[in-house]
């Protein structure tokens, strides 16, 4: 088969690493990269050409693919622009900063007849399927415990607050851990409870980097999402990941030595423990799992598999566009001081 021409946008750290992904994959062929600032490009990717302009970029390189890394606000407009000009597209999470903006992107894919995969890298790591599968299997309802504290400090904490001019951690990080609660339960999701708060003047008066909602679903399951970005927060007890039923639990176990700004331990489970009620418990090492890098290379040969074998990605988008409105009801509860049903 032809290789599958891709045209990269925002090359930060995701789109730097989804660039290194196509590169690496002969399914792809990168046409063009995209970044509106300077950027310091490993070797692998000089040899691409480099426009500051996506417009500009789609109609002269005119890929087949749109591999999106923007900031959020822009992932909307970008991917239904590539997929009016004839492109499958590939975008980060969140899919975007309103509901209405999600459902436009899903609405023009189903109108054209486009792949559209979500930025949910989770879905690919080998240790996550199994602590789905593993909760699915001992049954509801659930209480899901997630959280992703980042204790974060130079261009870090400038990356974070960047972010934060338009997307709150717990939209930005939740979306991920929301998605793995839908997997797990099935159920949708009836209301949202929030709350949130400033810990720094470094970002907008309106704006907060720490917050944390409870989600409750309609099969009964209830779930508790935190997340926190800057140089304040706590280095314990940053990443907190347990699944409760009444049959009993699944947990991942960080060692001791995991620090919450190294990026490897936001997808890393290291060991799995099932704790089954009365029954004891049961660990599973996960020592062999894919670092950061080869779950973007995974991510990107999904995308691959995707476009060549025309998989049905209904369900696929439905499940971002819902892990998003459950997010945005959290800061819609934050800011209201009201729970939201959905």
């Amino acid at each position: 088969m032809n290789p599958i021409r891709v045209l990269v946008a925002g090359l930060g750290n995701m789109g730097t690493s989804h660039a290194l992904a196509c590169h690496a994959n002969p399914a792809f062929q990168i046409v063009g990269l995209v970044n509106r600032s300077p950027v310091d490009l490993p070797e692998a990717l000089r040899r691409y050409p480099l426009s500051g302009d996506f417009t500009e970029a789609l109609h002269r390189w005119t890929p087949d693919l749109v591999c999106i890394a923007t900031y959020s606000d822009s992932h909307a407009d970008y991917a239904v622009a590539a997929m009016e000009a004839g492109a499958d597209v590939f975008v980060e999470k969140p899919l975007a900063t309103t509901v209405a903006d999600a459902e436009r992107v899903v609405d023009t894919a189903r109108r054209l007849g486009r792949k559209v995969v979500v930025g949910y890298i989770l879905r690919h790591h080998p240790g996550w399927q199994r602590l789905i599968a593993e909760a699915r299997a001992m049954g509801g309802p659930f209480v899901f415990r997630l959280n992703l504290n980042q204790q974060s400090s130079g261009p870090t904490w400038e990356v974070h607050k960047a972010l934060m001019q338009t997307t709150p951690p717990i939209v930005d990080c939740g979306v991920h851990y929301v998605d793995v609660m839908c997997q797990i339960t099935d159920a949708a999701p009836v209301e949202v409870r929030g709350m949130g708060l400033r810990l720094t003047d470094e970002i907008a008066p309106d704006m907060y980097n720490y917050g944390h909602f409870q989600v409750l679903f309609a099969d009964g399951s209830v779930g508790w999402y935190e997340a926190g970005w800057g140089p304040m927060m706590s280095d314990t007890a940053f990443f907190v990941k347990d699944v409760v039923s009444p049959r009993g639990a699944v947990s991942i176990r960080m060692p001791d030595s995991a620090r919450s700004d190294d990026i490897d331990t936001h997808t890393r489970t290291s060991r799995l423990r099932i704790h089954r009620a009365g029954l004891g418990d049961t660990d599973l090492d996960m020592a062999d799992e894919p670092g950061h890098q080869e779950l973007c290379n995974r991510e990107q040969a999904f995308v691959a598999r995707a476009i060549r074998e025309d998989l049905d990605l209904t369900r696929h988008m439905r499940d971002a566009v819902r892990s998003l409105a459950v997010c945005l009801a959290a800061d819609e509860s934050v800011r209201s001081g009201q729970a939201v049903k959905l």
